[in-house]
């Protein structure tokens, strides 16, 4: 009886959405006549300034005579590149997500003594309420980990005896626990949603006391909980660099519009979350690996560039892949000349490569990475603007470390909740005023409102 009634109901929308296609239709000439800023960005491709930050620094083009020049990217977190901060952590062999969550929400570097109090806070927060486990992943499965971290992040809302308090210190705790919380609340629910909807064993391991956020993430996904030095140091790295990315990117103004409104925290990062789920946001590293896996079916020697041009070609196409055309992993939207997250985890990940055995892999991202910017800039017409992102590598860094591709947005959301909380705390502190930008009305003329029975099909 309730497949009947869906299937009616389905036949109804579909004659009632053909109806109404008419009303949805904005015709392209109307956004350059009123000089609409769709996307909230200008017509030479940069971003509408919307407001302003200290927490970092996305730069990778110079205004010049009111023309975009291409420039080295360069992301600098609280005025400190992130190129110096990661090779700082590696130089003393040591983690350093962890501080750069403090950098973030704090604004400045800890010392050797603050920073082991605040791993070890973060470390105790791990575990989640009593009972949230059972209730609100076991009992309600997800197939999808993305709308899963968003349920659970609004959940926690009712485990926290002051939701509402909006005053700073508050804030700052609620961040601190959803920083250390959502790791865990990704791998609980990764192992329930295989259980549930893959028909797998489930297994729930608890965090491990000394150890960082990258290790305890390898040590409770994996059914061994083994992993090595050099796997969790990468993790590790991918973490830093997917921290933070200024207020303008999806996400991170979804965060700040809400919390401009004087919403809870819960409510403005699970909304944050929603828009990092979106495909044209965070799941261009999925898309990545799926190119890469179906241009080695292509061709038969990834060393040789004249095949591997001529499988580019045919994915621009929409030849080959999946139809879109686009080269996922290629072009940014602030970044031209190159992206610093790109290369700082090009460099890391090809010791791994070889020896995990992905030698060939690794050298197809970098042949693509060479030889399809040429390809771009002479269909697009420019040159030396297009540049590898950080999600061309990222696909083959967490492929590496064995963690599954309904995990690879996820990831991104355990980093980014560091910024989103950043952010928010310095919406709430400079805001003045509610965001809300306008929008052209194409109404036309006041219509007269008639009865229902004079109305016609």
């Amino acid at each position: 009886m309730l497949q009947e009634n869906n299937a009616r109901l389905n036949e109804r929308l579909k004659s009632y959405v053909e109806d109404c296609r008419s009303t949805l239709n904005i015709p392209e000439d109307v956004y350059t006549h009123f000089n609409v800023k769709r996307g909230l960005r200008n017509a030479d491709g940069t971003g509408v300034i919307a407001g302003a930050t200290r927490i970092s620094n996305v730069h990778g083009y110079f205004i010049d005579e009111y023309e975009r020049v291409p420039a080295e990217g360069e992301l600098l977190y609280r005025g400190y590149d992130i190129k110096d901060i990661i090779n700082g952590c590696i130089a003393e062999d040591r983690f350093g997500f962890e501080e750069v969550v403090w950098l973030l929400l704090f604004g400045y570097l800890p010392d050797k003594p603050h920073l082991e109090r605040f791993s070890a806070m973060l470390e105790e927060l791990r575990e989640l309420p009593d009972g949230f486990i059972e209730d609100m992943i076991i009992k309600a499965p997800s197939p999808n980990i993305m709308n899963k971290l968003g349920r659970s992040v609004l959940a926690l809302y009712s485990y926290d005896d002051y939701a509402e308090d909006n005053s700073l210190e508050n804030i700052f705790r609620q961040s601190i626990e959803l920083v250390a919380r959502i790791s865990t609340i990704m791998v609980n629910a990764y192992q329930v949603k295989k259980r549930y909807y893959d028909h797998q064993s489930l297994f729930f391991h608890a965090p491990i006391s000394g150890l960082s956020i990258a290790e305890n993430i390898l040590s409770t996904m994996r059914i061994d909980r083994q992993f090595t030095h050099e796997e969790a140091r990468l993790l590790d790295i991918c973490l830093m660099l997917h921290a933070e990315h200024g207020g303008g990117n999806n996400s991170t103004f979804a965060c700040r519009v809400l919390s401009s409104s004087g919403t809870d925290t819960y409510s403005a990062i699970a909304a944050a979350i929603g828009a990092l789920k979106g495909p044209r946001h965070g799941g261009a590293n999925i898309k990545v690996v799926e190119m890469m896996d179906a241009l080695k079916a292509e061709i038969g020697d990834v060393y040789d560039d004249e095949q591997v041009t001529a499988a580019l070609r045919k994915v621009m196409n929409k030849e080959l892949g999946d139809g879109s055309g686009l080269i996922y992993g290629m072009g940014h939207a602030v970044y031209t000349m190159s992206d610093p997250r790109a290369q700082i985890l090009k460099e890391n990940c090809v010791m791994l490569a070889d020896a995990k055995g992905y030698s060939n892999d690794f050298h197809l991202l970098d042949a693509i990475e060479r030889l399809s910017s040429a390809l771009l800039g002479d269909k697009k017409g420019v040159r030396g603007s297009i540049c590898a992102n950080v999600d061309l590598y990222s696909g083959l860094v967490y492929r590496m470390l064995e963690i599954p591709p309904e995990l690879y947005t996820p990831l991104f959301a355990v980093a980014r909740m560091a910024g989103w909380c950043a952010h928010r705390i310095e919406e709430s502190v400079t805001c003045r005023r509610i965001i809300r930008p306008g929008y052209k009305s194409l109404c036309g003329d006041k219509k007269i409102y008639t009865s229902i029975s004079e109305r016609k099909q």
